[in-house]
């Protein structure tokens, strides 16, 4: 049986998995120009468990904001 993680357990164990799959996202941006925003956003729907989606959607966001400036 298995037990719960905790949010913060959740957290560390799937931040690097997470991050990748940002980079990898991010990294098409380029090539799909106009396209990427909503490619993008059925890639994080598809994404599970919601949690998991909802760091890959933060670590987007930061990317975003560091190519930004």
């Amino acid at each position: 049986m298995s037990t719960a993680l905790s949010r913060a357990d959740f957290h560390s164990q799937n931040l690097d998995s997470a991050r990748d799959e940002a980079r990898r996202l991010f990294a098409a941006k380029a090539q799909m120009q106009g396209a990427w925003l909503g490619w993008v956003a059925a890639q994080i729907y598809t994404l599970r468990p919601a949690a998991y989606a909802s760091m890959v959607r933060r670590e987007l966001q930061s990317l975003q904001e560091k190519s930004d400036s």
